[in-house]
């Protein structure tokens, strides 16, 4: 059960950088360092073997995978709230 909840953390962390448009603000919205969400999100790209996000020194994008990751994550994570 732990990984079943550590994979929709990741996936709330995948969300919320994408909603905040970047890992700073995402992480300021979740309460936590940037440094732990930046590690989210490369564990999960790992993990997933896909590239969800392009980093330039300023700006953060979503890749075509990753926006639809981000649609599947929003509703799994819709429908176990």
């Amino acid at each position: 059960m732990g990984d079943h909840v550590d994979r929709l953390q990741a996936m709330a962390t995948f969300v919320a950088v994408v909603d905040c448009g970047g890992f700073a603000s995402a992480a300021r919205k979740l309460n936590q360092s940037p440094p732990v969400v930046t590690r989210a999100i490369a564990d999960l790209e790992d993990r997933l073997g896909l590239r969800l996000l392009t980093r330039t020194t300023r700006v953060v994008r979503v890749t075509d995978a990753g926006a639809r990751y981000a649609e599947d994550c929003r509703r799994i994570l819709a429908d176990v709230e």
